[in-house]
């Protein structure tokens, strides 16, 4: 497909770019390939099937999905459900377009774009970046280009004052050079880094992705716009979306390794666990990607690998104070280990670093539930919660321990409000539902979530055994069961490392104790 108009719609598929007069529309990532898929087929009627297969794959989702990222995708268009004009729905088949797509003729083929490679993150991963490409353009003036080499200098040191400074002189290296692409692009990946590592404002983060569509219409053949794009989604916390654009950016780029860690990472998070390991350990240069370390360990702490886990966070939480996931890792995967006094130390010498987080303050009130100690767990969620007060599950644990506890009628609009984030590759929601469900008494469907979220990805079974977040569930017939489901599934996984030829040297020796908790 090239260009479509859809009634009054413009349709730059190239660019998976939509304008109503001349005015972009807010589609991008999975919605995006949605009505792409739509509009391929014309006017016929696309099942759920079709949809599932072409839009999802290789995730596994249901009509439930479908019919969100619909909804989603009328938001964006402005069309309403009940009035179609664009998208209607066939009643137990699927979905189909309104009009059938006008082909329009392109009037000049698109400028050729150099590929260059770009240093690409997950949310939860990758490092701000270590240098700024530079875009093969016109050369910047050489004030911007002074402004520049500052703002990659502090950039890549990793702290939060520093990437302030960078956002600071990508900004000033703009005003000196409105055309300046590397500024445009510096300045994208900083603001998302300010959100994902540096607790930012949405705003920056939604500035970050504007940015980064901004450059990948004016390039959209290049690996490093894809790149940075994925990483405004990952830090937006649109997984779908980010994986589409990470693996646009290594089919573009095969050398990118900062992107192929990035997408190691939400492998991780949907729970293929050997696939991101064995992509972590793939990599050609890992002492360039500063959270990669992090990634091993976790993968090998959720694999069963207890040991050469704890060695890794270890040694990672000395090696690496100012780097806020190493400093997470730690004293988590001591909590999950049930050493709740070693973890209070880790998680002490941690916050003292000057790195908050929300993980570190939900860990903090995770630990002063287990000794019992509800207004000290209150006050680290409320923390928590005003570190960073767009995260859902914050802003969830903060209320439910708050004194007053919410009305019902909170945690119902609540679950309304969630229930739309369906399908979106996260199993936090699926995990913020269950505490929900399970405040209000419904047991039964708690432990719904809690499978859906293993559903989702979630394989972290030793922090469900150790965490008191879920203790009034302990006691259900399905909680053993959901255990062993995880269990089993480790198991499978596990034995699979085991058999792989692609394990280095200094993972030869692995041996795993499989998790025996009982609560």
């Amino acid at each position: 497909m090239d260009s479509l108009r859809l009634l009054d719609l413009e349709i730059d598929c190239p660019a998976q770019r939509v304008t109503r007069a001349g005015v972009a529309l807010p589609l991008h990532g999975l919605s995006w390939r949605l009505f792409k898929v739509l509009l391929e087929r014309g006017t016929d009627i696309v099942d759920f099937d079709t949809l599932a297969e072409q839009v999802w794959a290789p995730a596994v989702v249901g009509e439930d999905a479908i019919s969100q990222r619909v909804k989603l995708l009328r938001k964006a268009l402005g069309d309403d459900s009940r009035r179609p004009r664009y998208i209607r729905s066939v009643r137990g088949r699927g979905y189909q377009l309104c009009a059938a797509p006008v082909v329009l003729e392109r009037t000049s083929p698109p400028a050729a774009r150099r590929k260059w490679p770009w240093l690409a993150g997950g949310a939860a991963v990758v490092a701000v970046l270590a240098t700024v490409l530079l875009w093969p353009a016109t050369p910047s003036p050489p004030a911007a280009q002074a402004l520049l080499q500052r703002a990659e200098y502090y950039a890549s040191i990793g702290q939060a004052g520093n990437n302030e400074r960078a956002i600071a002189l990508y900004r000033q290296a703009l005003q000196v050079d409105p055309e300046s692409s590397s500024a445009r692009r510096g300045l994208s990946r900083a603001l998302s880094a300010q959100g994902c590592l540096f607790n930012g404002s949405t705003v920056q983060m939604d500035e970050a992705l504007a940015l980064a569509d901004a450059e990948l219409r004016r390039a959209f053949d290049d690996g490093a716009a894809h790149a940075l794009r994925g990483y405004a989604y990952d830090c937006l916390g649109q997984m779908g979306e980010a994986i589409a654009d990470y693996q646009r950016a290594i089919q573009l780029d095969p050398a990118d390794e900062r992107t192929r860690a990035s997408l190691a990472y939400l492998h991780q998070e949907q729970g293929h666990l050997v696939l991101a390991l064995r992509d972590n350990l793939a990599l050609k240069a890992p002492e360039r990607l500063r959270f990669r370390d992090v990634q091993v360990a976790r993968e090998l702490e959720l694999l069963g690998f207890t040991q050469a886990a704890a060695q890794r966070h270890a040694r990672n939480f000395q090696l690496y104070p100012d780097n806020v996931f190493a400093n997470i890792a730690w004293p988590r995967s001591l909590f999950a280990a049930g050493a709740y006094g070693p973890a209070r130390q880790a998680l002490s010498e941690a916050l003292s670093r000057g790195t908050p987080h929300p993980q570190l303050l939900r860990l903090q009130g995770e630990l002063a539930l287990q000794a019992g100690d509800r207004a000290a767990a209150a006050a680290a969620f409320e923390q928590g919660r005003q570190l960073r007060p767009q995260q859902s599950f914050g802003q969830t644990l903060a209320m439910l321990y708050a004194v007053p506890g919410p009305p019902p009628e909170w945690i119902g609009n609540r679950l309304t409000s969630l229930q739309a984030q369906a399908g979106d590759g996260w199993s936090d929601a699926a995990l913020e539902r269950a505490l929900l469900l399970q405040a209000s008494g419904n047991t039964a469907a708690a432990m719904a979530a809690l499978q859906q979220a293993v559903n989702d990805g979630f394989r972290d079974a030793a922090w469900l055994r150790a965490t008191p977040l879920f203790a009034p569930l302990h006691n259900t017939s399905e909680w053993m069961p959901l255990l062993a489901r995880i269990d089993a599934d480790i198991a499978r996984q596990r034995s699979r490392v085991l058999a792989a030829d692609w394990r280095p040297a200094d993972l030869s020796g692995l041996s795993a104790a499989p998790a025996t908790g009982t609560r």
